[in-house]
């Protein structure tokens, strides 16, 4: 049978089954509970950790870092496998908080699709619209889960309109709640005729399932109680007549998103979104590469790094790149080459996730994501292959909004800084730019919360403590032009120019007249606030 939309022959049976998705959301949307229950009925984890709970039940897994585990919020993305029932799920767990939204943008270039999940009291918030229009962007299949049902929340049409006015997407109800507040006793699952209902007692048990025959079924009126039947019924009939009914390919091809309505924290309505993403998710996708496409039915193994995590094993000094496979079986041993360097790689050690849990993977198809050990070799936007020169597209780099100079508390330690910082810029985490006159270094980030946690880490994981200063900077452009152009301009500027952790020559800005001021005087040069990673 061939895909109708793409004209390609199926993908082998291992490769069809990997659904790799990220979880996008407002910070305390309920996201990571959310991650905690999928694993937890992916028989990964025994019992779900929350974010704000007290002793064992805190530890979320997928919240690996100390200042993670301290202030309740997701730093950094994280990957976890596991199976449910025939899928293979790679899921990439994202931060919701704006500071950190460079990370997310990353790690969207690397997953299938997107889970949205939208708090049922606030809506559709600043940060999804954001994180929204990245998947626009890259016509990233969405799936949506209003969380939080349970507690006080707003009516269920308007906030199927909000969605459908936001972020212009048709919204169609995979499920749809029964009372709501205290009220709220479940669901009715419109793909598949049956009740669910919620048990508030325990929170790790698994929603009771009555399968029932149409709306006009006696054991409707047994189980929901009749003030909230009446209403329910009333509702359903308007959203079947209004909404528009489910259309899988319209799904994948990014123009409609299921909803499903449920409360992450009493385990309720994820097993459904779950067999959502199973039955209307993208199998592994085609990845745009130069100077051709990577189809994941290729024999041949290929795949691209989206994020570096350094130290994640505080007693190794050790760095982790996320390697996203773009086709092909690759086993354990395998020699591949990077691109970049066009030196050969053994891949003797490669990694599976459960967030900071780790197993050797000793094979992995194309869809999923492993982990590679390595000291530095490896960056955001490498690609590895079996030989050919690929090289993976789209993955952004950012011109930071905030910038300010870093110092170490000793200053006999200044080399040490060097190597710190330099580890951070490989891994993402920051813009790390060396002025060409003057000494130090300044640091650039999206939001502040992310000097905190720089300061935070250094400390932690190199035993150095900084400084941040404000700088007169406020902003850094790439330059690109003809070579000579080029470097006149750097000889005019010279208290202006700086070097970023690639080595490219970067323009630092007080204010936009400054820009303003180079696009007149210099019309060959080029002021860009992105780049594409380590061309």
């Amino acid at each position: 049978m061939l895909d109708a939309a793409t004209n390609r022959p199926d993908l082998p049976p291992e490769i069809a089954r990997r659904r790799t998705f990220a979880i996008i959301s407002h910070p305390d949307a309920g996201k990571t509970t959310l991650t905690e229950k999928f694993l937890l009925y992916g028989g990964a984890i025994q019992m779900a950790g929350q974010v704000r709970a007290k002793g064992e039940a805190r530890r979320t897994r997928s919240d690996f870092m100390q200042m993670e585990k301290d202030r309740g919020i997701s730093v950094s993305a994280s990957a976890m496998s596991f199976d449910f029932g025939k899928f293979r799920f790679n899921l990439v767990d994202t931060p919701g908080h704006s500071d950190f939204s460079e990370d997310t943008y990353r790690t969207l270039t690397a997953v299938d699709a997107a889970v949205m999940v939208i708090d049922g009291a606030k809506g559709v918030e600043s940060q999804t619209q954001k994180l929204f229009e990245v998947c626009r962007l890259r016509d990233l299949p969405i799936l949506t889960f209003c969380n939080k049902m349970d507690r006080e929340s707003r009516d269920t049409f308007e906030i199927i309109d909000e969605i459908q006015e936001m972020l212009a997407i048709d919204v169609t109800p995979a499920s749809w709640p029964i009372g709501r507040g205290q009220d709220f006793i479940g669901c009715y699952d419109i793909l598949r005729d049956r009740l669910e209902l919620m048990d508030r007692a325990d929170r790790n048990k698994v929603a009771e399932s009555v399968a029932i025959e149409g709306l006009d079924d006696p054991k409707l009126a047994e189980l929901v109680p009749e003030h909230l039947l009446e209403s329910f019924l009333e509702e359903l009939e308007m959203a079947r007549e209004l909404l528009p009914s489910l259309d899988p390919q319209s799904v994948l091809e990014g123009h409609m998103t299921p909803i499903w309505f449920g409360s992450a924290i009493n385990s309720f309505g994820v097993k459904e979104l779950m067999d959502g993403i199973g039955s209307y998710g993208p199998e592994p996708q085609v990845q745009r590469a130069e100077p051709r496409q990577i189809s994941p039915d290729e024999s041949k193994v290929s795949g691209f790094v989206f994020k570096v995590q350094a130290n994640m094993d505080p007693k190794h000094r050790d760095r982790v790149a996320f390697l996203r496979m773009a086709s092909g079986h690759f086993k354990r041993g395998m020699k591949l080459t990077h691109v970049r360097t066009k030196k050969p790689m053994a891949v003797s050690n490669p990694v599976l996730f459960l967030a900071s849990d780790r197993e050797l993977a000793e094979e992995a198809w194309a869809g999923d994501i492993i982990g590679i050990p390595n000291h530095g070799q490896l960056r955001i936007g490498d690609t590895l292959t079996e030989g050919e020169a690929l090289k993976v597209t789209g993955i952004p780099s950012f011109a930071p909004e905030l910038l300010q100079n870093c110092r170490a508390g000793d200053p006999l330690k200044a080399k040490h800084l060097d190597k710190a910082l330099m580890q951070f810029a490989e891994e993402g985490a920051a813009k790390v730019f060396k002025p060409i006159v003057g000494s130090g270094f300044i640091v650039g980030v999206v939001g502040a919360l992310q000097f905190e946690v720089l300061a935070s880490r250094i400390e932690l994981e190199y035993g150095l403590p900084v400084r941040f200063e404000p700088t007169q900077f406020t902003s850094a452009r790439w330059v690109s032009g003809p070579k000579d152009k080029v470097d006149a301009f750097a000889n005019a500027n010279k208290g202006h120019m700086a070097q970023d952790n690639d080595g490219d020559l970067v323009y630092m800005t007080r204010l936009q007249w400054d820009i303003d001021r180079v696009e007149r005087d210099y019309p060959d040069l080029t002021l860009s606030a992105t780049k594409e990673m380590m061309v």
